[in-house]
């Protein structure tokens, strides 16, 4: 448990289509050729999102806040430090601030080439630090159940916290956690000195904890690179494990077909990008979802500013 205390500081058939046909429809869409091929691009953005977006039940999509401090055990100095770096780049590119040397991590990685028994010790002798008991802070028990017995290459939890949007001050308390003499109920709420309207709320998600668990086995498929790149995703959005993302082109992808991506995709720095360009104080939780999905849009419209230049 060295590893860990490192941590706590997803009728009829119809007609057969010609083979050419059939692999133009199920190649990778990328996201500079959506224009291109006449697919609606904002159509596309608003499925992707809905697809790897897994937020926690009844909450709005969260992100990192402003720190990020990345941790990693059980792997050589080289390639530890390698992952530290490439994730830290792409925290710094979205605009937080990656974490000094010696900070005290927020996301842990932990490589293990018995992952399944990894996740079922650190659940069973630590569960408080998965499942904090705050309302709306991670996905649940059967999300959990799903982390522990998934036999994915890379697997991952993540803790968020309502919050204050103007001061990020925690909007939770956890259970037992009063204030003053605990007297009374109010003892136990949390104090939002903020106002709500009724199309915004006072309140956003910010993660604030991830746990990564890799195969060491499974992963030496793919290149430092990839893994890298592929653990940048899963740390800095709330990803749904249980994604299909194969009719995009994205990291996501890069266990089913090491050759589908060398590393983050534009569909994968534009979700990013929009991710931590949005508004999230909208009320409306598919509202929240529409604004990212907007942000998504500026975002590949940057990226591509260029291209008719």
């Amino acid at each position: 448990m060295v590893a860990f205390a490192l941590a706590i500081a997803l009728a009829a058939a119809p007609m057969q289509e010609p083979p050419q046909e059939q692999a133009a429809q199920q190649a990778p869409q990328a996201l500079e050729d959506v224009v291109i091929t006449g697919r609606p691009l904002d159509d596309m953005i608003r499925r992707f999102v809905d697809e790897i977006a897994a937020p926690n039940r009844g909450r709005g999509i969260a992100r990192w806040r402003d720190r990020i401090c990345i941790g990693v055990a059980n792997l050589r100095t080289e390639p530890a430090q390698y992952i530290v770096d490439r994730v830290s780049t792409v925290a710094g590119d979205i605009g937080l601030t990656p974490g000094q040397p010696g900070c005290a991590p927020n996301v842990i990685i932990i490589a293990s080439d018995q992952p399944a028994a990894l996740a079922e010790a650190l659940v069973a002798q630590r569960r408080r630090a998965f499942r904090m008991g705050g309302s709306g802070m991670d996905r649940g028990n059967g999300a959990l159940r799903a982390f522990v017995a998934s036999e994915a290459p890379v697997r991952w939890w993540q803790v968020s916290m309502p919050v204050d949007a103007r001061t990020g001050q925690r909007a939770t308390r956890l259970p037992g956690e009063c204030t003053g003499s605990c007297a009374g109920p109010m003892s136990y709420a949390p104090v939002i000195s903020a106002t709500a309207s009724r199309i915004s709320t006072p309140m956003v998600d910010d993660i604030f904890r991830t746990i990564v668990i890799l195969d060491m086995i499974q992963a030496d498929r793919i290149s430092a690179r990839q893994l890298a790149d592929y653990v940048s995703m899963v740390v800095l959005a709330q990803i749904d494990p249980e994604a299909d993302t194969s009719g995009y082109a994205s990291i996501l992808n890069v266990f089913d077909d090491p050759a589908a991506a060398a590393g983050l995709t534009d569909w994968d720095q534009a979700y990013l990008a929009g991710l931590y360009d949005a508004e999230r104080t909208r009320k409306n939780l598919t509202s929240g979802r529409a604004e990212i999905a907007r942000s998504i849009y500026r975002a590949h419209q940057d990226l591509h500013a260029g291209d008719e230049e």
